[in-house]
């Protein structure tokens, strides 16, 4: 699996104390979608949404001079008290192996500390699996990429944060045709899902319940960097 193409001409790494002015952060998602989100605070590479994928993605903005790696993009919610929409930037990373701590001034740069993250090597599907993990863990969201890319970072001795908004809640499982939607590349694959649709059409009420979840979280990450882009032009 190829990562996408670099996305992005911002460069929020001025603002953020302790950043090398005129060197662009390197942000990894695991969308398309979400890398032409993240694309006002630097050069983003969409992953495909695997551990993988974003370890690949991270090791090449590494190569073209990134002087910080941030993970950016949607997340699954543990806690049900947090909706939708929220955003998390979390203090730490919790893995099934270790824990990574998000680098302290770059977090608060980016708005944080907000929340917890576990970085799981699966999707966590069922609300029962939710429930589990966010007893055992304490962490509040979980993603697929952070872990990785905290790794990347730490090899090369690089600031490491995290930016990530809550798509489906703690209170809900995934349907299945979410499940089948994303390609290696990281764009949504219309005709899988609708596939998937084919052989259960009863997931069809919880997908279009998802689908405005989705719009809930982009639309809270636009919100972000939008926030973030002000606080750059100060």
């Amino acid at each position: 699996m190829t990562p996408n193409k670099l996305t992005g001409s911002g460069n929020l790494s001025s603002a953020c104390p302790g950043q090398s002015a005129g060197l662009p952060f390197g942000i990894i998602t695991g969308l398309t979608a979400e890398a032409r989100l993240a694309a006002p605070l630097g050069y983003a590479r969409a992953g495909g949404g695997t551990p993988h994928g974003a370890t690949l993605a991270a090791e090449y903005l590494v190569t073209k001079g990134a002087t910080a790696l941030i993970s950016f993009g949607v997340a699954g919610g543990l806690n049900p008290a947090l909706p939708p929409g929220t955003i998390v930037i979390p203090s730490r990373i919790v893995t099934p192996d270790r824990t990574h701590a998000t680098d302290p001034a770059l977090t608060a740069c980016l708005g944080g500390p907000r929340h917890i993250l576990y970085a799981g090597p699966d999707i966590v599907v069922t609300l029962a699996e939710k429930a589990h993990l966010h007893a055992e863990t304490d962490a509040d969201a979980i993603d697929l990429e952070s872990g990785a890319v905290a790794a990347v970072a730490g090899r090369h001795n690089l600031p490491f944060a995290a930016i990530r908004a809550i798509l489906d809640p703690a209170s809900e499982s995934l349907p299945p045709a979410a499940l089948a939607a994303l390609d290696a590349a990281g764009t949504i694959g219309i005709s899988r899902v609708l596939a998937s649709i084919l052989r259960d059409p009863g997931q069809l009420p919880n997908l279009v319940r998802l689908t405005r979840y989705a719009a809930m979280a982009r639309a809270a990450l636009r919100r972000h960097v939008v926030s973030l882009g002000q606080i750059r032009s100060e």
